[in-house]
């Protein structure tokens, strides 16, 4: 609650604050960026595909720049705490923080934190996207994204997801507000939950993370329906896309991407986002982060901008309309 108060009550933003602070030499520091290891905050457990992903990217820019590039879990709230770490850090270019989907819905879900996503901290670069899978058990009458619909019609169906807010909740949400649709929605403690209860039966359909199902899909205890992107997936080439479905405004990109502390040079970050567009030229790399599950989506940091803005928008839109509650 203090903290909270001396919030309201003090004028400068995070990033007003780290600019004052910056040293009269931050522009000479630039030229020889990084010269030191470089900290990359991952607000989520190890082994999920933000860390993954960042640990791909750690590995080349170490390469690339003969400095460390030190991956660092730091899960919980929601993906909120490590990125308040970020977004209170030096805006020195050495502290980054690893976003995906879930950070442009968090500052709807969680209008009271204690830092601002959009004025606390910049978008560097996007670096992949990943398509959301519509399962469903194997032995589903259900074989279509329309045969879905109509089912949900004519009777309440359950909707299992990864947590309340999350982008299987998410994608759940916008299908049954195109669709008019209810489903009972049943929130799990992450996606391996909920594809246990989906292909036992226990629910009826999981807007799932691609990587999540894709394995179940694969051995035949799963079927999908359809992928949330404009394209098929190459490692789903028989899935078709929500478009090809029926449902061209159910795109839905789980992206993953980098930001920095707002105040940041843009020399430094210039130059860290042109390295990981260099990076996703390289054909090994872009195998790694396919096989994944990932599609290589570089953008910069202008293009990242509109892009996460366009996104806090469209999801804080729905968010709203629908009531959606954190957990």
């Amino acid at each position: 609650m203090y903290r909270n108060l001396v919030r309201r009550l003090a004028v400068p933003s995070l990033a007003a604050v780290a600019m004052l602070a910056a040293p009269a030499s931050a522009s000479a520091q630039t030229t020889d960026f990084p010269n030191k290891a470089v900290r990359y905050v991952i607000p989520f457990a190890a082994g999920g595909l933000t860390d993954i992903s960042a640990r791909q990217v750690g590995q080349f820019l170490a390469q690339e720049w003969k400095q460390p590039v030190v991956v660092e879990n730091k899960p919980g709230g929601n993906a909120n705490i490590g990125a308040e770490q970020v977004a209170r850090a030096p805006a020195d270019g050495y502290t980054w923080l690893g976003v995906t989907l879930a950070h442009s819905a968090n500052p709807t879900l969680f209008p009271k934190l204690s830092f601002n996503f959009q004025k606390d901290l910049v978008p560097v670069a996007r670096i992949a996207s990943s398509p959301m899978m519509v399962v469903v058990p194997a032995n589903s009458p259900i074989k279509t994204l329309k045969e879905l619909a109509e089912a949900a019609h004519k009777k309440p169906l359950n909707a299992g997801s990864s947590g309340n807010g999350t982008p299987p909740h998410l994608t759940l949400a916008l299908f049954e507000t195109l669709t008019k649709t209810n489903f009972t929605h049943v929130p799990y403690k992450g996606g391996a939950p909920s594809m246990n209860d989906l292909i036992g039966g226990q629910i009826d359909v999981v807007f799932s993370n691609f990587p999540e199902s894709l394995q179940f899909v694969k051995g035949g205890k799963l079927r999908a329906l359809a992928v949330t992107t404009r394209e098929r997936h190459p490692l789903m080439p028989n899935v078709p896309t929500v478009a090809e479905a029926g449902f061209p405004d159910l795109i839905v990109e789980n992206w993953t991407g980098l930001m920095m502390p707002a105040g940041t040079p843009k020399p430094i970050i210039d130059k860290t986002a042109s390295a990981i567009g260099k990076m996703m030229e390289v054909k090994s790399v872009r195998e790694r982060i396919i096989a994944i599950g990932f599609t290589p989506a570089p953008q910069n940091s202008a293009d990242f901008t509109k892009y996460y803005n366009a996104e806090v928008a469209r999801w804080g839109k729905l968010i709203k309309e629908r009531n959606i509650q954190a957990d």
